[in-house]
This record gives C-alpha cells, structure tokens and sequence, in this order.
C-alpha cells in the first residue's frame, strides 16, 4: 500500500461533489487548498471544511490567507489583516511592540481559520522587501533579513498559540527578482554566497521554528539551472543539510508558469510533481485545475503519479508522510461564538495594527 499522499488539489465550488469527494479519496491526495471562490460565509466554509474531513479526517485543509492583499476570507466577521510590510514599518518605531502586533496577527490569522475547520494556512512570507517585486511587495516584512526572521517568528508565534502549524515561504528568497512567477520564470543571477548571507537567512535563524517551506519558482542559475522548487542542491543540500530544516517542504503551485518548464523543456503535471518529489518536496499543489478544466488535470495526473510510482520513478515515503501528518491541529479549536468572547482572542485584536 502507498503511504504517501503528496498531492493537494483544489475543488471548484462552495460543496463538494461526488467526483471532488471521489479524488479526496484517493491514497495520493493529502489535501486540499481553499480559494476565494471556495467562500460565500462562515456557515458555509465551515460545511465545506466538515465534508471534506467527512471523507477523510487525515486530509489536511490549506489556504494562502497571509493578510494584506493575499487573504481569501474578508466578509462575515473574519477580521481584516494587515500587509506585513505595516508591521516591519512599526518595527522601526518600536520594536517591541511591533513583535507583539505581530503575535497577535498569528494568533487572529489562525485563530480565526480554525473555527471554521480550516488546518493550514501558507504563511508567513520571509522574503525580503527588496522593491523590485510586484508579486511580493507589502507581503514582505521587511528589506532586513534579521527584521524579518524576528516578526516572523512573532506571527509563527501566534498561529501556534492558536494550534496552527506555518510554512515559510519562498525559499530561498523572491523578493529580489521583478518577474512573477504565476506568469513567467524569473531569473535571479546572483551568487550562493550573496543569497546566503541575506535572502536566505531567516531561513536558518529559524530553522527550529518552521513547521513547513515553500521554495519559489525562481531559477538561480549561478547555484543550479533548475527553479528551487525542483532543485536537489537547494532543497536537500541547502535547505536541510546546511540550514538544518526538519519540517515539511511543499512545491509552488505545479499549475503557475515558472513550473512548467524545467531546464526549457515543457513538463506534464505528473513530471513535474515527480521532479518535485524527487527533489525533496514532501507535498506538491496543483491548484486551479477543479476550477479551470473540470478537474481533467488532477485526474490525469494521479493516474499518471500512480503509474510513475508502479514503474519505479518515484518512491513513495514514509518521512514525507509523516512530516504531512505532523502538520494537522492536534487541538480542538472552539467556535466561532466561542472565539469572539474568548479575552486572549479579544486582547489580540487590540493590538492588531
């Protein structure tokens, strides 16, 4: 039997069907990712997080919900986040208290997405706020790497608080390239030793913190000519070997342009989840297809990974499996009425910038 679930995928609307409840089942899915077209209300999400754990309750419930502008739940109570980079601008007048804010934006954040059955959300971004990027902008923290590595580790703070594991993202740094990788491959062309000594750094400093990582969609070819995400040296040398990360890395989205191509050649989903897999990814996403093909991608590609794993080009593991399961809540979040009169919960919106 296959004990390695690495795929999440997507479902289209605001219930399952019985073809989304037919993939959760299957032994390669371990999860699933939300989006805004996932949500109408609490009610609603909350049904939608229950039908998902009614097929099975190992699944793990992801969602990119950072604040700022990549939030996906906005209306119905659930508090408005600020973008990061408003913390790293407290941070400057008052560094103490901006750590705090930072905690209490962790705690809302989770806090909130646990009371309706949510598991997971991919945050907080460590890139640095070099002023080149569009993609990353005021979702970085700040252009210091020490800066960064100290409110986030206050946000990871907070999400534990509230039983959430994080994922630092995108290692080894986005923040620097202009290009975006939903839409393009960027190129950063600087040395290993630069990126080292800054962009990476927060990466190290909190390497016991860091539940989960998620490599960008970047080539750098001074280092190797494959995007991080499917590279061996930065994934497995780098990341765990010299930085010492133990936790669970998930590729980029398989479905945004930076990857699909690999070393210039175009890559099927399933090629490019095994290149992933085979890299030192853990978990890989392909997120828009239930909503853009009817879900034709996701199915060819578990056909396609089961045949693959049958053939012997990629081996199931058990490690990965184990670092997917690591990442559930192991608490039970109270309610959302409960939450509201709940005095850490009410304290932490005070201090939410």
């Amino acid at each position: 039997m296959n004990t390695h679930a690495p795929l999440i995928i997507d479902v289209a609307g605001l219930a399952l069907t019985d073809v989304d409840r037919e993939r959760l089942a299957d032994p390669l899915v371990g999860g699933m990712i939300l989006f805004g077209r996932n949500w109408k209300d609490r009610d609603q999400l909350s049904r939608l997080c229950a039908e998902v754990k009614g097929v099975r309750d190992d699944l793990l419930i992801c969602v990119d919900h950072e604040g700022g502008r990549v939030q996906r739940f906005r209306t119905d109570g659930f508090t408005h986040l600020p973008p990061m980079r408003s913390l790293g601008e407290m941070w400057m007048k008052d560094a103490m208290q901006a750590t705090n804010a930072a905690s209490a934006c962790g705690y809302v954040l989770a806090a909130e997405l646990r009371a309706c059955g949510v598991d997971f959300s991919f945050a907080p971004v460590l890139d640095l706020d070099w002023g080149a990027s569009g993609v990353i902008g005021d979702r970085a923290f700040h252009k210091d790497a020490r800066v960064a590595a100290l409110l986030a580790k206050s946000v990871m703070h907070g999400m534990l608080q509230a039983g959430m594991a994080n994922c630092g993202k995108h290692f080894p740094g986005h923040g620097f390239v202009k290009a975006d990788s939903h839409i393009a491959i960027p190129v950063d062309t600087r040395s290993l030793k630069n990126i080292l000594a800054d962009d990476a750094m927060p990466y190290g400093w909190l390497s016991t913190s860091l539940t989960g990582v998620m490599p960008a969609h970047v080539v750098y070819p001074k280092v190797d000519k494959r995007p991080a995400g499917f590279s061996s040296k930065w994934l497995n040398d780098i990341l765990r070997g010299q930085l010492g990360f133990q936790g669970a890395i998930f590729s980029d989205d398989l479905s945004m342009a930076g990857a699909k191509q690999i070393e210039g050649r175009e890559v099927t989903y399933a090629e490019a989840a095994v290149a992933a897999l085979g890299a030192g990814c853990d978990l890989v996403l392909l997120c828009n297809e239930s909503a853009q093909s009817g879900g034709k991608g996701i199915d060819v590609t578990l056909e396609a990974l089961a045949q693959m794993g049958v053939a012997g080009d990629w081996t199931a593991s058990e490690r990965s499996e184990q670092r997917r399961l690591a990442l559930l809540p192991t608490s039970i979040a109270p309610s959302w009425d409960a939450l509201m009169s709940d005095p850490v919960y009410m304290h932490a919106l005070e201090l939410i910038p």
